[in-house]
């Protein structure tokens, strides 16, 4: 089921299983996996997008081999908030995957997501080639971090 509100969403993700926060883009899809206890995001893999069948296999593999208990999409909203055609895009790969699946599936404003990676990659003296490998799932980690950091802020009650 796909969850439009991000309360709602955290709501119904199973206690202490793993999320999957993903990075979908036009030609891959950075995956990252949190803890069971939803305290810290870790980039996983990219997938190279071909077909909508086969990327989805590959995400299920993940999926059933790490026990995830939910979905997490960044969704590329426009810097005034707005969505655009890659929020629509986004929007029709959840709503393929929940016909394939009874995980909650939920988004994340993934604003400047890619550009914060890119800074830590940076930072890390990695090289060019090496940040063009893993900039996809390492952005995945950070929309995921993002969305444990307010799913944690709920439970406690905080707004």
């Amino acid at each position: 089921m796909i969850y439009d509100d991000f309360e709602t969403f955290a709501a119904a993700v199973p206690n202490f299983t793993p999320i999957a926060g993903l990075d979908f883009g036009d030609k891959t899809v950075g995956v990252a996996i949190s803890d069971r206890m939803g305290t810290v995001a870790t980039p996983l893999e990219t997938i190279r997008r071909k077909k909508f069948t086969l990327d989805a296999a590959r995400l299920f593999e993940i999926v059933k081999d790490r026990e995830v208990g939910a979905l997490l999409l960044g969704l590329p909203r426009n810097m005034d908030g707005t969505e655009g055609p890659r929020c629509q895009k986004t929007r029709a790969f959840a709503r393929n995957l929940a016909k394939l699946t009874e995980l909650p599936i939920g988004f994340w404003d993934e604003r400047l997501s890619t550009v914060a990676a890119e800074r830590a990659l940076l930072e890390a003296d990695t090289s060019r080639k090496r940040r063009a490998e893993v900039i996809d799932h390492v952005a995945a980690s950070y929309i995921l971090q993002g969305a444990l950091d307010r799913m944690r802020h709920i439970k406690a009650g905080l707004s």
